[in-house]
């Protein structure tokens, strides 16, 4: 791992900031998704430390970040975790930052690229979704019953919820140590942060978003992805301006488990 400064030591403790790869390479960071942690870029992130220099984090509330950081206020919307994002940017100093964010990391990702790009050189949105929930004129995926009844199920028995959910998420079926592993880290999450995480996440509208993005976006899609279906990522394309789009030949929502050589060709193929 890098030396990091002093100054930076809380940011890098609160949000288990680890780095490696070549220190004056192109930064890319990579942010995982609801009910995961740093541990799931596994399989991908090392492929870029031969000219990148590669920096994961946890989320507050997952890993090993410092759960004590976790303030139900500060994050009841994902603009603080997009604060997180930043202040890791400004803790190592990274410039022209590509940022590499899954599921609901997506959308904090813009939003940190919204709210300042002085340090973010580009985004790769990976099964993206600025709203789950379907709308007049826009497709989510999910009925404002299957929200309610998803969000209710979680309130009544996380770890079932855990345990039956997240292998739908994973898909693969024909691959069951993949839904085990992600059901493993879901289980792995403190339920009390993850009940309000699971709130935040698929009851937000970041479509308003999408058109305000400027520094070059590449949206990733996946085969048969029930969290992020086909007709959202398109949605995501179309309304961000100049972004590109490629659909992996990989089924689920966890392409870095399924199909990580994917992943890291389309990272390669783009690289705005």
């Amino acid at each position: 791992m890098d030396p990091v400064a002093p100054a930076s030591v809380d940011v890098v403790s609160r949000n288990n900031v680890t780095v490696s790869g070549v220190a004056g390479g192109r930064p890319i960071v990579f942010a995982h998704g609801f009910g995961c942690s740093q541990e799931m870029w596994r399989h991908v992130a090392p492929a870029f430390e031969s000219d990148h220099r590669v920096v994961l984090f946890d989320n507050v509330g997952a890993g090993r970040s410092d759960l004590s950081a976790y303030r139900a206020g500060k994050y009841d919307s994902l603009h603080g975790y997009a604060t997180d994002l930043l202040e890791i940017l400004d803790a190592l100093d990274l410039r022209d930052a590509v940022i590499v964010g899954h599921s609901v990391s997506a959308m904090v990702a813009v939003l940190a690229a919204n709210r300042d790009a002085s340090r973010i050189g580009s985004l790769v949105l990976l099964g993206p979704s600025p709203r789950y929930l379907d709308d007049v004129g826009y497709t989510g995926g999910f009925t404002t019953e299957a929200i309610e009844g998803l969000l209710d199920q979680l309130d009544a028995n996380y770890i079932l919820w855990s345990r039956s959910l997240a292998p739908v998420i994973m898909g693969n079926p024909e691959r069951a140590e993949l839904g085990q592993e992600l059901t493993d880290s879901f289980c792995a999450t403190d339920p009390e942060i993850a009940r309000h995480f699971a709130r935040v996440t698929f009851l937000s509208d970041n479509r308003r978003d999408l058109p305000l993005v400027t520094v070059p976006t590449l949206v990733v899609q996946m085969r048969d992805d029930v969290i992020a279906p086909e007709s959202v990522g398109r949605y995501v394309h179309a309304a961000i301006p100049g972004s590109q789009y490629v659909e992996l030949p990989v089924a689920g929502h966890v392409p870095h488990l399924a199909g990580p050589e994917h992943v890291v060709a389309a990272i390669r193929g783009f690289e705005g």
